[in-house]
């Protein structure tokens, strides 16, 4: 064989396997892992195939999927937001007491309107005050505990949810949820945003050399402070949604979203250190989650089995997507 057969021969430089190639594309990786799930699940119980089944699956992965959408956009800029427990909490029972207080039209904006205000006090600590994210959001999470404990006296909240929230979050329009409805509405928007828009790119700008995007001419304070805003509005959009689900809000309640909305932005292929994801690999792994804890119950997995678990699953796809990026 002649030289110049022999070099032809050769693999190129960039050329990829098929494995490589599907551990470039994250969403593909837990599309998968989510049927494999599916079909593990019906050996377990056959309702696992089920469509009002899986229907309940994603009426449950709606109040999720909100908060990790909201989370994605802080992550992408290569923060955290660790107050997303008790944003939920927070705007869950503000739009409770608003809806008794003042009347049922006020409940779900108070409760945006407390999201967004959270939000906006995470951005500015961050951006201006140039704290870590990891650290301030965490001093705020501790903050609304105080303030929701001194606000309920330490009881359970006695407001109840409205009707409205109730329609929102267990209420059907055509046979499909509500919520299901409204959490695709707003991944359509997150979506758009993201891929379709200036802003969308800035955010992956900053996420890769914040610094740069500064010299560039990217307003990256105004940037971050609302993505953290826009955090805080969908972490209490959720919180709405689950007290609507529930018919009350109660201590507490965001508490179990936190490690799973972190667990399924990593999984859809989100670097956690930002500039790099895809809004889609996230709805996927908001699905594997869900489906997940469905059969985590099913096999009475107790609580900290499940968050060994999600723990294990984040550092599995770091080390996984952290190697696929070398070949790029």
């Amino acid at each position: 064989m002649s030289t110049t057969e022999l070099v032809a021969a050769q693999p190129s430089p960039g050329a990829k396997n098929p494995v490589q190639r599907l551990l470039l594309n994250p969403p593909a990786v837990v599309g998968l892992c989510c049927l494999l799930l599916l079909l593990a699940g019906s050996t377990v119980n056959r309702n696992f195939l089920m469509p009002a089944y899986l229907l309940q699956q994603l009426q449950i992965a709606a109040f999720l999927g909100l908060a990790a959408a909201g989370l994605m956009a802080v992550i992408l800029l290569g923060h955290i937001d660790l107050s997303v427990p008790w944003t939920i909490t927070t705007g869950a029972m503000m739009a409770a007491a608003a809806g008794s207080s003042y009347g049922t039209e006020w409940a779900i904006p108070a409760g945006l309107l407390c999201g967004a205000l959270i939000g906006l006090a995470n951005g500015l600590g961050v951006a201006l005050l140039r704290i870590p994210s990891m650290i301030f959001t965490l001093g705020a999470n501790a903050v609304l505990q105080g303030l929701m404990v001194l606000y309920t006296g330490g009881h359970a909240p006695k407001d109840a949810a409205t009707a409205l929230m109730r329609d929102l979050a267990v209420g059907r329009t055509l046979g499909l949820p509500n919520a299901v409805l409204a959490w695709a509405a707003v991944s359509l928007l997150v979506y758009l945003l993201l891929t379709r828009t200036v802003a969308g790119r800035y955010v992956y700008v900053i996420g890769n050399s914040e610094r740069a995007a500064y010299l560039s001419g990217v307003r990256t304070t105004r940037m971050t402070v609302a993505c953290f805003v826009a955090c805080g509005m969908l972490a209490a959009f959720a919180g709405v949604l689950l007290a609507g689900y529930s018919g009350n809000a109660y201590q507490a309640m965001g508490d179990p979203y936190l490690l799973p909305a972190i667990a399924a932005v990593v999984l859809g292929g989100t670097n956690i250190l930002g500039g790099r994801g895809s809004y889609l690999g996230t709805v996927a792994g908001v699905v594997f989650i869900v489906l997940l804890q469905s059969m985590l119950a099913v096999l009475q997995m107790p609580e900290a089995g499940r968050q060994i678990i999600y723990g294990a699953l984040i550092l599995a796809m770091l080390l996984l997507y952290g190697r696929s990026a070398k070949v790029r």
